[in-house]
């Protein structure tokens, strides 16, 4: 490990020149920038592992259960597990899905889960997100060029290959296939995510498109080159939001999208991954009753847990959230990457009492959690080892059966005292390494 510390200059150059970058807009300008990595890994046991994993499972499959009830039958719903006013009114619940059966029945084929090991070793769960979850390629890549400055640390250490995430993923993609070749859907260059689209492509083999190289003839999706040859499609593995998909379904003005997608797939001859409508279970305001849906189509009890969330929809949280204002951190359900997260140890008294007004007006609107006391890692700056507070993303791949990667994206605040991770908001990452026994 002391090696790859020294080599860490070397590995953000490394990765600099290959382009690992994401972009960010902003002031309504486009900009790239490294996403910086540390060389010192979050190292998971085993046995750690193993549990995560169980949890992890039982998590994905009850969240793709819901999908496909809520999307159907409605039977969570009509039996008061969820109230209706969290389904119907999500921003991420599509009418226009309704009835669609995916192929395989499968809703979320990637999930991207956010965890935080909190203080007292427990695991708590801050986030799920199935729409089109990002990062699996900086690990990655992070690690390829780990072992090239520095072999013999893989040598010497028993780390879990992280290099399968490319296989996990064709077979997932290839599991729903409904005959043609896989293309990987990107909105083009100047997307956030762009490097990763490139990568995940030329890693499973699967075609990098963008809409103007997708058509839909005769209810079948197909892909033509730069030769004018087509070639019928069979998944697409999408990387733009549900909204730009198709503007004949939903916005109009979409220029990335794919005119009369939606209907080649609610026809069954394409299969969309993930599929789309998944926004309703990764609303922050539905991560609550994850919990009851575990119990509710698993019969089990949940092995993972929420962290201590309350909903000002129902009074008496509301109450509590009012009256602990201060200590609490509230996120607005419609919004992601750090965005919408507000401390309220960081307000002053004017800006609390505007919140309360907030959410007493829009109880629907807002969650409020406990701040988890999460720990600390070491990551280098300069020639000191400081500590940052970092989360992990889990990412769990639902095929003929789920399976959660034996890796995962570890992300950390370059802030002292700051629980904001994400690389839009200036976070870092480091490489998971997972032991093999």
């Amino acid at each position: 490990m002391k090696k790859l510390i020294e080599h860490a200059e070397g590995i953000n150059r490394l990765m600099a020149r290959f382009g690992v970058k994401f972009g960010i807009y902003k002031n309504g300008e486009f900009h790239e920038q490294l996403f910086p990595f540390d060389a010192i890994p979050r190292v998971i046991t085993y046995q750690e592992f193993s549990r995560l994993e169980k949890g992890l499972i039982q998590r994905v499959d009850a969240l793709n259960l819901f999908l496909n009830d809520i999307y159907s039958e409605k039977k969570i719903v009509r039996d008061g597990v969820i109230p209706e006013e969290f389904v119907f009114i999500s921003s991420g619940y599509l009418p226009e899905c309704e009835g669609i059966h995916p192929p395989k029945n499968i809703y979320s084929h990637i999930s991207g889960i956010d965890l935080v090991l909190g203080k007292d070793n427990e695991w708590y769960i801050l986030e799920d997100n199935l729409r089109i979850p990002s990062g699996a390629s900086y690990p990655m890549i992070a690690r390829e060029f780990c072992r090239r400055v520095s072999p013999s640390t893989f040598r010497h250490n028993p780390v879990a290959d992280n290099r399968n995430y490319a296989d996990l993923l064709k077979e997932t993609l290839e599991w729903v296939n409904t005959g043609g070749i896989p293309v990987i859907m990107t909105p083009g260059r100047y997307n956030a995510a762009y490097f990763e689209h490139s990568y995940l492509a030329e890693r499973t083999g699967s075609t990098l498109a963008t809409c103007s190289n997708l058509f839909v003839e005769d209810n079948y999706l197909y892909y033509r080159d730069y030769r004018e040859k087509k070639q019928k499609v069979g998944v697409i593995y999408r990387r733009i939001s549900d909204e730009y998909l198709d503007p004949m379904t939903f916005l109009p003005e979409s220029l990335i999208g794919i005119p009369n997608i939606m209907d080649v797939y609610r026809s069954g001859n394409v299969a969309i991954v993930n599929a789309p409508g998944n926004g309703v279970a990764d609303d922050k305001g539905i991560y609550y009753f994850v919990p009851r849906m575990i119990r509710y189509y698993l019969d089990q009890e949940p092995i993972l847990k929420n962290a201590p969330t309350y909903l000002p929809f129902y009074p008496e949280d509301q109450k509590y959230v009012l009256d602990h204002l201060e200590k609490l951190v509230v996120k607005d359900v419609a919004e992601a990457g750090g965005y919408g997260v507000v401390f309220g140890s960081g307000l002053t008294r004017d800006k609390l009492a505007e919140l309360k007004e907030l959410i007493r007006s829009q109880p629907r609107r807002f969650i409020a959690q406990e701040v988890v006391d999460f720990q600390d890692m070491e990551v280098v700056e300069g020639s000191e080892r400081v500590l940052r507070k970092a989360d992990l993303r889990a990412f769990v791949l639902s095929g003929k059966e789920t399976r959660v990667w034996a890796s995962g994206l570890t992300r950390f605040s370059r802030n002292a005292d700051s629980f904001v991770v994400n690389s839009s908001q200036g976070g870092g990452f480091k490489d998971t390494w997972v032991l093999s026994q």
